[in-house]
């Protein structure tokens, strides 16, 4: 199964565009005054209604605001064990990532709290341990689902790894075992949180009553000094709406419910809360979805009813609209533009010296027998036989330009230091006495 991100976690949890929600021009940070709007409606609190108990662990980056106003239990999340925001946001450099003693490397920020973690909505350690946080996102999985069974109650847990996002980092059970260095260490610890909540579904079981469904939330970040991922076939990587930054890898696993094979139907994050919808019974959210159901997909083997994909970049501007359109098996470029995530690369159209360009008539490309999108098919002009589908495609990319509505932007809200998240709030100076164990 190939899925398409629209570069947000919010899509994945609300079924809706990131620029509905106003989570567009650059990141959330620990001091940003915006976040995910408490009016949206994310999958937790569609299955909370529905008598579903719900858990967040890991990375929420979705932003905290004023007392942690945004943060997962205010979402529709009961419990949550995580981090606010990305592990790479505050001071890293005097911390050990691999024990006993390899410390952190990265471009880590320098000018912020020390790293929070947090249960529910209180900070129990200050800076993360980074030998231990995958451990205890495992054993607070286990936990949350051994209570649910317990209880005879239906249960919904957002797994958000920090993996493999930079500073890499591992516990001792992985430290130094793989042959592709810190990477590689950090991503058989991921696979090992995998393995361990199929173990758990197991060991309580449920596995048969359970969907898993792992993905990831944009392609790889290539540049060498953050020790990146690789796209492989595809072109470019993180940052970009080249094939290597949008498409990823997707599983879904459901004993006796889903066949095991591949299918190559054209599928979002974007349709998981109106699949789970469908799987669940539960009511669907009044408001415009962006996803279809797929159940048809992952329960049959059948076609998806998502024809088209559009790509953001990563600060959208509603007078350029998407920069990509995907239809069927094509997929055109409007606008083409390199990313700093995307450096450690031969091909210069990826890096970040490859500026906005605007493209008339679009880049086009054939997926199915050019994923790696090598071969504009408009090159040399329009064929004839490509008039039809051009004219399509332009029609598409019109229409949902058009049907777009921008939310207010949640980072043009600014910062304030004073929110900053602090297990010691009234200490001073800040931000270096947020320190605790």
């Amino acid at each position: 199964m190939k899925i398409l991100p629209v570069f947000s976690r919010a899509a994945l949890l609300t079924g809706r565009f990131q620029t509905r929600s106003g989570l567009y021009e650059g990141l959330l940070i620990p001091s940003s005054r915006g976040g995910l709007p408490l009016s949206e409606i994310t999958i937790a609190e569609v299955l909370q209604a529905h008598g579903y108990s719900t858990a967040m662990v890991g990375k929420w980056h979705l932003g905290y605001g004023a007392n942690g106003v945004y943060l997962p239990t205010h979402q529709g999340f009961q419990t949550f064990l995580g981090v606010p925001y990305t592990h790479s946001e505050g001071p890293c450099h005097n911390l050990t990532c691999f024990p006993p003693d390899i410390m952190c490397t990265g471009p880590c920020y320098v000018d912020h709290v020390p790293l929070p973690l947090f249960l529910n909505e209180r900070i129990i350690q200050q800076p993360v341990d980074f030998t231990q946080l995958e451990p205890m996102y495992d054993a607070f999985a286990d936990c949350f689902i051994a209570d649910a069974v317990e209880n005879s109650t239906p249960f919904f847990l957002y797994f958000a790894s920090q993996h493999t996002h930079y500073p890499q980092f591992a516990s001792a059970e992985y430290t130094g075992k793989s042959l592709r260095g810190p990477y590689g260490d950090a991503l058989m610890e991921l696979d090992g949180s995998v393995g361990k909540l199929i173990e758990t579904l197991q060991k309580f079981k449920v596995e048969d009553n359970t969907l898993v469904f792992f993905t990831s939330d944009n392609g790889p970040q290539t540049t060498l000094e953050f020790d990146g991922g690789s796209s492989g076939l595809l072109k470019c990587g993180k940052g970009t709406t080249y094939e290597g930054g949008m498409r990823e890898p997707a599983i879904a696993y459901w004993p006796g419910h889903i066949a095991p094979g591949v299918t190559h139907e054209l599928v979002s994050t974007l349709d998981l809360l109106p699949t789970i919808v469908t799987l669940t019974g539960a009511s669907k959210p009044n408001v415009t979805l962006d996803g279809y159901d797929i159940s048809n997909v992952l329960l049959k083997g059948g076609q998806s009813e998502r024809k088209s994909m559009f790509f953001y970049p990563v600060n959208p501007e509603e007078t350029q609209g998407v920069f990509a359109v995907r239809y069927g098996k094509y997929k055109a470029h409007f606008f083409t533009q390199g990313s700093v995530f995307s450096e450690t690369t031969t091909d210069e159209d990826c890096c970040a010296t490859a500026t906005l360009t605007p493209h008339d008539p679009p880049l086009l490309f054939d997926l199915e027998s050019d994923p790696a999108e090598n071969y504009n098919l408009l090159a040399m002009g329009i064929p004839p036989d490509l008039q039809q589908i051009l004219e399509s495609i332009k029609q598409e990319k019109d229409n949902f330009d058009k049907e777009m509505t921008f939310g207010e932007s949640q980072t043009a809200k600014g910062t304030d230091l004073r929110l900053e998240p602090c297990c010691n709030p009234t200490c001073t100076p800040k931000p270096l006495c947020c320190w605790c164990s």
